[in-house]
């Protein structure tokens, strides 16, 4: 048997009134966190930017030296840092082969001079056309340069340093076989060298050339003064492996000499602005690549923007674009405020 249940459409109402009801009780308030609140300001401002680099040769001043043919390493002169002068015999490679080469140039140059020779005193006698004399001239230029070059290769079988420096790099070994596609030595001047500091793409746009830059030497906390050195370059380019763009400073004159490969921290000065706009460290927040700071409008509720940041100094940071004076923002409690919240100001 079949039961048939009838509900009044007054029942129904006062379902969906109830149900409705519980749904409002239900619905989350909005979130409340308390934070510090201040108004952006603006002020004079000389900022810096702190990176670290290396000490590296001046171009110009670097010798890296190989082997100017196939060969084998007959002799290992000199190791890693030992100092050595102009002149001086690093690596010595087997002559036999370059030895060999100059013997087979010099018979062929024998042979082009006197078929040239020859050629001249045929076209005398008007026994040979002219262009059989032009043929050997040539062919005698060729062989005259192919001897020379072997009698060079052969003086390049000794390495020797073509500057006084010091030797930052040896790879040569003792009867290993080597070609002239790798370098087997280097020498460097420590008399020239400059400290290069990797900054990244923002902070080299803020750079300008003929800036103080205070180098120190070690950790942040005892660091040893270094001196102070200039801006000298910045590089047009960022580096494909760093993702960094490289600034050079000159150092010309420090407390100690500086090390070729040594790492130097230094702190680049930046102009000085009479409008820069400064916020404490802590409104910052990152966001990926970018970063954002937290606007609060005037009925307290929290707003992300997404802002530009230039120089750091002394827990503060500089906002380049994306915030204005006047503005209130979350300086302190950033990290805990999600976009929409209501922010109760935090007691002083």
């Amino acid at each position: 048997m079949i039961v048939r249940r009838t509900v009044s459409l007054g029942s129904l109402l006062l379902f969906a009134a109830c149900s409705g009801a519980a749904s409002e009780d239900a619905a989350p308030a909005a979130a409340t966190v308390e934070a510090a609140v201040a108004t952006v300001t603006t002020e004079r401002f000389a900022g810096a930017i702190d990176a670290v680099g290396t000490v590296t040769v001046r171009p110009g001043h670097l010798a890296s030296l190989g082997a100017p043919g196939a060969a084998r390493v007959s002799a290992v002169r000199v190791s890693v840092g030992d100092r050595v002068h102009a002149g001086t015999v690093l690596v010595e490679l087997d002559h036999a082969p370059f030895d060999a080469a100059v013997q087979g140039a010099s018979a062929a140059l024998l042979t082009a001079q006197r078929a040239q020779e020859r050629a001249q005193r045929l076209v005398d006698e008007g026994i040979a056309p002219r262009k059989d004399l032009d043929l050997a001239i040539s062919d005698l230029a060729q062989a005259a340069s192919a001897a020379a070059t072997a009698r060079r290769l052969r003086a390049l079988a000794t390495l020797r340093s073509p500057i006084d420096g010091v030797v930052t790099r040896l790879t040569a070994t003792l009867g290993a076989s080597v070609d002239g596609a790798a370098s087997l030595v280097e020498v460097a001047d420590p008399r020239f060298v400059d400290v290069v500091l990797n900054v990244s793409a923002t902070e080299a746009a803020q750079i300008s050339k003929g800036a103080a830059v205070s180098l120190t030497a070690g950790a942040a906390e005892g660091a040893d003064t270094l001196g102070t050195g200039v801006v000298t370059t910045i590089a047009g380019a960022i580096d494909s492996v760093t993702r960094t763009v490289a600034v050079r400073v000159a150092a010309p004159k420090t407390v100690r000499a500086l090390r070729i490969g040594e790492s130097v921290n230094g702190r680049i000065a930046l102009d000085q602005r009479v409008d820069a706009v400064l916020v404490p460290a802590a409104a910052v927040v990152p966001d990926g690549d970018e970063y954002r700071v937290f606007v609060v409008d005037t009925a307290g509720v929290a707003h992300a923007r997404t802002v530009e940041v230039g120089a750091r100094r002394d827990g503060r940071i500089e906002i380049t674009s994306g915030l204005k004076a006047s503005e209130r923002i979350v300086t302190d409690g950033a990290y805990q405020v999600d976009d929409g919240v209501h922010i109760v100001a935090r007691k002083k």
